[in-house]
C-alpha cells in the first residue's frame, strides 16, 4: 500500500517461492499443490513455458461431488 503504481514492480508485489505444475500431471496433482499451499490459481508449464492457468473455479467444473468441499476448507482455511 502506498506505492506509486508507475513505479512498483511484479517482484516488488510477489512472495514466497512460484509454484507451477507441469501439463501432463492429473487432477490429484494439481489438488495437493493448490491445497498444501493455499494457492487458488495455478500456472500450467509444458516445456518449461507457460501454456495456461488453472483456477479454482476449473477444478469446480471437473471434481467429484465430495471433493470441492474439501479443496475450499483446505485452501481457504487460516495457517
Amino acid at each position: 500500500m502506498g506505492h506509486d503504481p508507475a513505479k512498483v514492480t511484479c517482484g516488488d508485489m510477489a512472495r514466497g517461492t512460484p509454484r507451477w505444475i507441469d501439463a501432463g500431471a492429473d487432477v490429484t496433482d494439481v489438488l495437493e499443490e493448490m491445497e498444501s499451499h493455499q494457492i487458488k490459481r495455478l500456472p500450467v508449464i509444458r516445456n518449461k513455458k507457460p501454456v495456461g492457468m488453472i483456477s479454482e473455479a476449473d477444478l469446480a467444473q471437473h471434481l467429484f461431488e465430495e471433493q470441492p468441499a474439501g479443496f475450499v476448507e483446505k485452501v481457504y482455511a487460516r495457517r
